[in-house]
């Protein structure tokens, strides 16, 4: 009984919000027991799911055929079926399709991967600019196209999380994006290599020091994306959490002018803020 009353308690939330109107916001993390990838919450990360599925099945095709095969063999050629086994060393036709089989999967995967990479690469039509550099063991962000302000994103300490907030995931300073906005990312690092990921929007790229590398992100849907370094780089590498809070233009705009006051440098004139970006 128990077990059925925890079963629908999401199902009853999920109604009442429903009833009052309440807004979800997405979060993309992942969840206790979870067994498939994050939710996708981006174009990249659409494409990634579809390319996992096409790998999922031929994968599974791949295991059924050969289980198949073994059980054939096992069954068609034992000592007690087979008392007399055949001498042949060579069969052209099996060969052939032993080997352009393989290579027709090959293919099959190839193209697809391909196309998902320059996907991912980078966008054509990019509205703003994201800096991200990566520290031992913290990450510093720009924003140059709204006033040039930077801030630096430290993870919480575990004494210091409020109710709520995911441990080795919550920082001090998370980074603030508009949504269905297409977001040119330029990573790189002052010290060794980290990589900047988070999964649920397809991101993951390496920040490599004396280089600058670029990808791109258009989140679809307001909320928390969660993320981490996910290259090795040293004692503290588990603890460089990334946050990013997806929020609408409007409410961006409002945030970039407040971060301008509290981050802009001394000598710098605060910029007006602007919702679209530069064009470029």
């Amino acid at each position: 009984m128990i077990k059925r009353l925890t079963f629908l308690a999401p199902l009853a939330v999920w109604l009442t919000a429903a009833a009052t109107g309440a807004a979800w916001a997405a979060e993309g993390r992942s969840k206790p027991w979870q067994i498939n990838l994050q939710p996708a919450y981006s174009p990249v990360m659409e494409r990634v799911h579809e390319f996992h599925n096409l790998l999922l099945f031929i994968q599974v095709v791949i295991v059924i055929l050969v289980l198949g095969i073994m059980v054939y063999v096992f069954w068609r050629y034992n000592a007690k079926a087979n008392p007399t086994p055949s001498k042949m060393v060579h069969n052209t036709t099996l060969e052939i399709i032993w080997t352009a089989v393989p290579i027709v999967i090959l293919v099959v995967i190839a193209i697809p991967s391909m196309k998902l990479l320059y996907y991912a690469d980078r966008t054509q039509e990019a509205e703003m600019t994201l800096k991200v550099i990566g520290h031992q063991w913290y990450w510093s962000y720009g924003y140059p196209d709204h006033g040039d302000f930077e801030f630096d994103s430290f993870i919480v300490a575990d004494d210091d999380l409020e109710p709520g907030q995911p441990r080795l995931l919550t920082v001090d300073q998370s980074v603030v994006l508009p949504v269905n906005t297409n977001v040119r990312i330029l990573i790189t690092t002052t010290d060794v290599i980290h990589n900047w990921a988070i999964p649920s929007l397809g991101l993951k790229t390496d920040a490599t020091p004396g280089r600058t590398n670029e990808t791109w992100v258009h989140i679809n849907e307001e909320g928390d994306y969660y993320g981490m370094c996910s290259e090795l780089c040293g004692v503290n590498h588990g603890f460089m959490p990334i946050h990013v809070r997806a929020v609408s233009k409007e409410a961006f705009a409002e945030w970039v002018v407040q971060a301008q006051e509290e981050f802009a440098q001394a000598d710098d004139p605060v910029i007006v803020a602007r919702t679209e970006g530069a064009q470029r």
